[in-house]
This record gives structure tokens, sequence and C-alpha cells, in this order.
């Protein structure tokens, strides 16, 4: 590789300069104190585990996004996390086996074979919370209040909720028969709103009429008056079906009352962590940003695999996301300046200093080994607005002066 060549980073991996990994962490520190104090308990997955643990359940969609490598101790193939909620949920179905609900939240780095459009990166830094145990609409309107309150804490707002429900597709799949092919093709045309596909695939599917244009009409399902659209629309759908748009009706009233700030829209055909999900989906989006900044939902039973059954809802952001669209900027954080000493005393007033919260930087004499004698800094130059000097009463603090 060419010298000029060797800062390059791969394509959607990236470092944080200061001042920005400060209000970055600054941010993580306010969302994890936020997180404690709802309740939730911090946790602290591995970043690489076992394939078979990070493909089970919530992971069987994270295939194609995992980095897979063989551990050279057991030969077993591992992977670098892609997303953190399968761990999430082993840790509660496995090691906690509470029978009381669980709030548990996490932090750290995933990473992706390919950026999958979260905030456009291949290494997003995962925030998230899940409530495990509990069964109602209950938890998923704190997921989602909890969800305002975090895009509230990195300073974005004008955010709006999208909703949907995977038992409404679900529901009508099972009612038309599909095999699993033909619900896969017509799954992914959905997602796509290509509607002349979709109606292309139905009709290839032999189907009674009646249950044909139910699932036609999915793709035309949204926006902020859908579930009213609905109730006509897939009036002939079986319970489930009905029962699927009667819980995002509810969820949709709580949700009126408790965050009557926030827009609502709705979408049928979203059927996001299709694969796994089992009831309600969301995500928040952002004005002028086309990619959803937060998602999450239901996915009762995801500890089964790991010898306990709960149901749980939940969701996830990217750190670095929020960062980039919230308003939270680095505050000038000036200095003190200090002499190269080890005079006692100013050490013990430097110590006082810190710990009392301000920045000490010590001076370093120029000429050092590695250094040419034109390294040494002046004290403005490192950001300092006052420094240490040595007075009648002992070590002082003196403002310096404008250059």
């Amino acid at each position: 590789m060419m010298d000029e060549e060797r800062w390059l980073l791969p394509t959607g991996i990236e470092e944080i300069l200061p001042p920005q990994a400060q209000v970055l962490e600054s941010l993580r520190r306010d969302l994890l104190d936020l997180y404690r104090g709802w309740g939730y308990e911090l946790v602290i997955p591995p970043f690489i585990d076992y394939l078979d643990s990070l493909l089970t359940g919530t992971g069987q969609d994270l295939d194609l996004q995992t980095f897979k490598l063989t551990d050279q101790l057991s030969g077993r193939l591992l992977g670098v996390r892609a997303d953190m909620t399968p761990q999430v949920a082993r840790i509660d179905a496995h090691h906690l086996r509470r029978d009381t609900p669980t709030r548990l939240c996490y932090l750290g780095t995933v990473l992706h074979t390919r950026a999958d459009g979260f905030a456009g990166t291949r290494s997003p830094y995962q925030i998230g919370a899940e409530i495990f145990g509990h069964a109602g609409i209950e938890s998923e309107v704190e997921i989602l209040r909890l969800i305002s309150e975090t895009l509230s804490a990195a300073g974005i707002s004008g955010c709006y909720l999208d909703l949907g429900h995977v038992g409404v597709f679900r529901g009508l799949a099972r009612q038309a028969g599909l095999t699993a092919p033909q619900e896969h093709a017509l799954f992914d045309a959905l997602q796509r709103k290509a509607i002349p596909e979709i109606e292309t695939l139905v009709a290839g599917c032999g189907l009674p009429a009646a249950t044909a244009d139910m699932l036609i009409a999915l793709a035309d399902l949204n926006g902020d008056d859908a579930l009213t659209r609905a109730a006509s629309a897939l009036r002939l759908a079986a319970p489930a079906v009905q029962h699927a748009v009667d819980d995002l009706g509810r969820l949709a009233a709580a949700l009126h009352d408790w965050l009557p700030d926030v827009s609502i829209h709705y979408d049928l055909a979203e059927l996001r962590g299709y694969r796994y999900k089992t009831g309600a989906v969301f995500a928040a989006f952002v004005p002028g940003w086309g990619l959803e900044i937060a998602r999450g939902g239901r996915y009762d039973d995801i500890g089964r695999v790991f010898g306990r059954a709960r149901p749980a809802v939940g969701f996830s952001t990217d750190l670095k996301g929020l960062l980039r669209l919230g308003s939270r900027r680095a505050a000038p954080t000036p200095a003190i300046y200090a002499p190269w000493s080890s005079d006692p005393a100013l050490l013990a007033q430097i110590q006082r200093l810190r710990q009392a919260g301000e920045r000490v930087i010590a001076a370093l004499p120029a000429g050092g080994a590695a250094a040419a004698p034109t390294a040494a800094r002046t004290p403005q130059e490192l950001g300092c607005d006052r420094h240490l000097i040595q007075g009648a009463a002992g070590w002082e603090i003196q403002v310096l002066d404008e250059i």
C-alpha cells in the first residue's frame, strides 16, 4: 500500500475526532443515565460470539450482514455481532431467568458487512432498550416514549413515528395459503411498493378475488388515515388480521394520550424484521432525513431458543446518527496551564483542581528525545485561558493575557 493511502479507512467505517468524540461521550452518559432513571439495567454483551447464537431468533435476518471467522480454539464459526438484540435476549432468558418484567439497556459498536441505510454506516454505535416479560401495549408505549426521550436528549425535534404490524400481512398470507416462496416474493415486492409486480404475483397464486384484493390493497394502506381505510379494505380478513389492526389502533390511541405532540403515521405494508417480529413495528423519522433514526417492535418468544420463551419489545438507534442529526455541539472547555515541576505543593494543587472538574494541562518542555525544540506550544495554543503561578500564598490561578 502506498504511504499516502495508509490513512484511508474501509468504506462505511469512521473515526470520531475531538471535539466530536467528547460530545458523543457526553450523549452516551446522558442516555445511559436516562435509561437508568426509567429502571433499565445496563448489560454488556461480547463483541464476538458463536455464529449460531448470533443468527438465532432475531439474528436470522442478519446472516448477510455478519462478518464470520473461525475460532482457532474450538474450530467453531464465530461472528462479529451485527445487532445486540439476540445477545440481550439470551441474557434475559438464560442468565437472569426472572419471573417479573425485566428492563435491560445496552450500548456498543456493531459491525455490518454492508451499510444497511441505518445512518449510512457499517459500524453503528448501537444503543437500545428492551422490556422482557410483558405482552401488553403498555410496554410498547413505554418503549416509544423512551424513543421520544432519546431523540430529545440528542437535541432532535420534530420527529414522527411510523407504525405498522406484521400480523396483518402474516395473517393474510396464511388466509391465502401462500407457500414460503410465494410469501417471500410478495413480501419483497411490498417493501418496494411495486404495485404492478404485486398484482402479477397475486394473480399467479390463483387466490379467491376477495383475498387477492386484500393483499394488493396492503401496498396502499399507508398514511395518516390508513387504519380507517383498512377497516373497509380488510373487512373480509381472518380474525388474526382484524386483531392485528385493532391492536395497532389501540396502540395509536394510547400514544395520542402519552405523546400528543408527536405525529403518527401508519404503513401496514412496512414489515421491518418480518421474520422474527410478532406484533407492532415502528420507526422514528426526522424531517429532511430519508432514513429512520430509531427502530423497534415486538418480538414475543424470542428467548425460546435460549430455553425460556418471553414476550419482548424494544428499540435501538445509532449514537453516531443521533449526534449527526441532533443539535448537541462541543462547548468550549478552557484549561489551566501548569509548569512542569515535581513540587509537592504544585502537584497537590493540580490534583485538587482536577478533582473539582477542571482541566489542567502540564507543560512538556521542548527538546524531548523525539521532538524538535519547536514542539513546545504556548498555553493559548493548548486551549488554556489560565495558568498556575507561584505567589506569596502558594500556587495560584491567574488569567492569561489575550494574545
